[in-house]
């Protein structure tokens, strides 16, 4: 009877960490093709950005596309590589989303919603990505 309420435990285990790692997966999938857009606007250097003087890290429009371009697109990679447990995907997850914090926080001038929302949004995929353990991922 123990034995069976252990191997039910550890199964409920399995599929609650499973489930982050797939909301990991899903969520910087969805952020990087976010950052991707928002790179490819920054480049073009289009209206949509608020254009707020006087900000201690100012930088080029432009510039700040490309960096949301590169960002965006390695963060769909690694979240393409979340959908397999691997550790190489898991760190490189959470390394991903803390450079996608960092670089919204200091675009936050140019487009404080969206920087707000990328922000909220890396912090619960580094949070799902470290919360499961890897004898919980890996089968």
């Amino acid at each position: 009877m123990a034995a069976m309420q252990s191997k039910q435990a550890h199964e409920t285990k399995y599929a609650w960490a499973g489930g982050l790692t797939v909301f990991a997966a899903v969520m910087l999938t969805i952020a990087g093709v976010i950052a991707v857009f928002r790179g490819i606007m920054g480049i073009a250097e289009d209206d949509v950005f608020v254009a707020t003087r006087n900000y201690v890290f100012e930088f080029d429009l432009t510039g700040w596309g490309w960096v949301h371009l590169i960002l965006g697109a390695v963060a769909v990679i690694i979240g393409i590589g979340l959908f397999q447990p691997s550790m190489w995907a898991r760190v490189g997850g959470v390394a991903i989303a803390g450079l996608i914090i960092i670089a919204n926080f200091l675009s936050l001038p140019y487009s404080p919603v969206w920087s707000v929302v990328l922000i909220a949004m890396s912090g619960f995929i580094i949070w799902a990505l470290c919360v499961s353990r890897k004898d919980d991922v890996t089968a």
